[in-house]
C-alpha cells in the first residue's frame, strides 16, 4: 500500500457518523403562511408588526438578533441586541475598540438576522453600517443600567483575560470612582462606546412552511442602494424560493 492510499484509509476510518440525536432532529413548520398581499407596504412598518407579534407571543428578547460582518474574506457573526428601528435602518451599540467595530470600520457591509423560533419565523437584513452621532450614543447611555455603564468601561472587549480577577477588579474600581447616586449622568460616556446605524438594502420575510417550502419574501432597494424602510416607492417586492 502506497502513502497516499494509506493516507485515504485512515482519513476514511477516521470519519464518523453524524451525530443521531442531531441528525434526527425534525421539527415541521405548519404555523403559518406569508403572500405578497399580506405585506406591509413599506419593510418598516412589516417589521414593527411582526416585531409586535413576536412580542405578544412571548418571543425571549425579540429584539436579540445576530450580527454579521466579515473583513478581508473572513466572516464572522455574533449576537447583539437591537435597540432603535426607524426610518433610517436599525441601531445597536457596542464599543468602538470591539472586533465588530473594526471590521466595520474596514468593511461596513453587514447582515442581520432576527430567529423567531417560536413563530416559525425570520427577518434577514442587508445593508451598511455607520456610526450614529455621538448625541444618539449618549442619549441611549444615560438609559442604560448603572451596572451596564459601569460594564462598558470595564470590559476590554474580546482581549485575552487569564481569568475573571482583573475584570471584576476594575469594575469595583469604577464603582467606587462612580457610585450610583441615581441619575443618569452618574457615569460619563466612554470615548470608545456608541451606536452603529445599519442602513438597508434588502429585508426579507421569511415565514416557515409544512415540506420545507417555506415563503420567502425580499423588499429590495430600488436600484440596490440604501433606502429609507418607510417609503414605499423606494422598495420592490420579490418572492424567493426557500
Amino acid at each position: 500500500m502506497d502513502a497516499t492510499a494509506g493516507e485515504a484509509n485512515r482519513s476514511h476510518s477516521a470519519a464518523k457518523p453524524p451525530h443521531s440525536a442531531i441528525s434526527a432532529q425534525r421539527i415541521a413548520y405548519p404555523a403559518g403562511e406569508l403572500d405578497v398581499g399580506s405585506l406591509a407596504g413599506d419593510p418598516l412598518s412589516q417589521f414593527r408588526r411582526w416585531y409586535d407579534e413576536a412580542a405578544s407571543a412571548g418571543v425571549r428578547e425579540p429584539n436579540a438578533m445576530v450580527l454579521a460582518t466579515a473583513r478581508a474574506g473572513t466572516p464572522s457573526a455574533r449576537t447583539v441586541l437591537l435597540k432603535q428601528a426607524d426610518a433610517r435602518g436599525f441601531v445597536f451599540f457596542t464599543s468602538y475598540a470591539s472586533p465588530k467595530a473594526m471590521e466595520i470600520a474596514a468593511n461596513p457591509v453587514v447582515a442581520l438576522v432576527f430567529p423567531w423560533l417560536e413563530l416559525q419565523r425570520q427577518v434577514c437584513v442587508r445593508g451598511v453600517a455607520e456610526r450614529v452621532e455621538v448625541a444618539e450614543s449618549a442619549a441611549y447611555f444615560v438609559s442604560r443600567p448603572w451596572g451596564s455603564r459601569i460594564g462598558a468601561w470595564a470590559s476590554h472587549q474580546s482581549r485575552v483575560a487569564p481569568d475573571r480577577g482583573g475584570l471584576e477588579a476594575r469594575w469595583a474600581e469604577l464603582a467606587r470612582r462612580w457610585p450610583d447616586r441615581g441619575s443618569p449622568d452618574d457615569v460619563p460616556l466612554p470615548d470608545d462606546w456608541g451606536g452603529f446605524l445599519v442602513r438597508c438594502t434588502e429585508v426579507e420575510f421569511w415565514q416557515g412552511r409544512p415540506s420545507r417550502l417555506h415563503d420567502r419574501l425580499v423588499y429590495c432597494s430600488v436600484g440596490g442602494r440604501t433606502a429609507a424602510l418607510d417609503e414605499g416607492t423606494a422598495w420592490r417586492v420579490e418572492r424567493r424560493e426557500p
